[in-house]
């Protein structure tokens, strides 16, 4: 990824904000979180058809076929909106390797989606004797329940492939999650 920006923030809430009376169940409120900003990571393009004749085939998780498709030139219509169904990139820029040579395209000149994300935390904190208390916590992760597009596998990069150039798949959705914790 190129370009990343994290904020993280801490708010008490004023008690008046909490309808306006005093307690122990008003007062100590903390709401934090943190918003986060990417641009997307590399989208591997790779050909299995050993079209280039070298006889390698990949041998691992990390290790793709030796082969890339061709790339014409023109413009890439780079898409980083997986809900509209069109392609990250201009699919047609990639024709198959010309039959015993490699193909021009660089191997991961194109970035996928990135991130923006929310996250929150609700926390509050009861004494309840001088040696006992209790922590309540409500957080959610991906608070605004945006899709995200993101990820290493998230555009398929198989020029072979009929999904090739597509957005599929993403990160979890909302997630929320309430917790409480005795200390004593």
């Amino acid at each position: 990824m190129k370009h990343s920006v994290v904020a993280n923030y801490t708010w008490q809430i004023p008690v008046a904000w909490a309808a306006n009376r005093h307690g122990r169940l008003t007062e100590g409120w903390i709401l934090s979180g943190a918003a986060r900003f990417t641009t997307g990571l590399p989208v591997t393009l790779f050909d299995n058809s050993d079209n280039s004749l070298p006889g390698t085939l990949g041998n691992g998780a990390n290790n793709y076929l030796l082969d890339t498709p061709q790339r014409l030139p023109g413009s890439l219509h780079i898409n980083t909106n997986g809900r509209n169904d069109k392609p990250a990139f201009n699919t047609a820029l990639f024709p198959e390797e010309t039959l015993g040579q490699l193909g021009s395209a660089r191997r991961r000149e194109i970035y996928g989606p990135g991130i923006e994300d929310f996250d929150t935390k609700l926390k509050k904190d009861l004494r309840i004797t001088e040696r006992t208390s209790m922590e309540l916590r409500l957080e959610t992760f991906n608070t605004l329940n945006h899709a995200q597009f993101y990820g290493p596998a998230a555009v398929d990069g198989q020029k072979n492939d009929t999904a090739f150039g597509d957005i599929e798949r993403a990160q979890a959705p909302r997630l929320v999650q309430l917790a409480a914790k005795f200390s004593f």
